[in-house]
């Protein structure tokens, strides 16, 4: 039958409890190590898209609005000086602007001289009337 096994001192041995987890990370780290070297061969963010013929995204060049030290806002389309606006009219031509085309850029460029809190309710203006795409203007050294 089953054998008591005594150790040198006379006492009962007990049955071992714990579990050996040394195994269980061996193989944990032999995966994750393959896992690692994989991972770079996986592209998973490739997308077959299809193409339509004669499909062209043409750009919108943007509208500047270039605000004077008298705080005049002076819109030019196309490379033209078109319009003389004031902050009270800029809201209606902001939203006839965004209603024609809701993704036409704008772009202000102020003097220097122009506080820094005009130019910020000249932009908030434009967000608010519907203009999505608002940039400034600045020039390089």
């Amino acid at each position: 039958m089953a054998s008591i096994q005594r150790s040198s001192r006379g006492g009962k041995r007990r049955a071992m409890s714990d579990i050996n987890v040394v195994p269980y990370i061996d193989v944990m780290l032999v995966l994750l190590v393959i896992f690692m070297v994989t991972a770079p061969f996986v592209n998973p963010g490739v997308v077959n898209l299809p193409s339509v013929g004669g499909a062209k995204i043409q750009p919108l060049p943007p509208i500047f609005l270039n605000i004077n030290e008298r705080e005049e806002i002076k819109v030019n389309e196309n490379g033209q000086a078109t319009k003389t606006l004031n902050k009270a009219q800029l809201g209606a031509f902001a939203r006839e602007i965004a209603d024609k085309n809701p993704d036409q850029p704008m772009v202000i460029a102020a003097d220097k001289s122009i506080k820094y809190e005009v130019v910020m309710d000249v932009m908030s203006n434009l967000k608010e009337n519907g203009v999505k795409r608002v940039g400034l203007a600045v020039k390089g050294k």
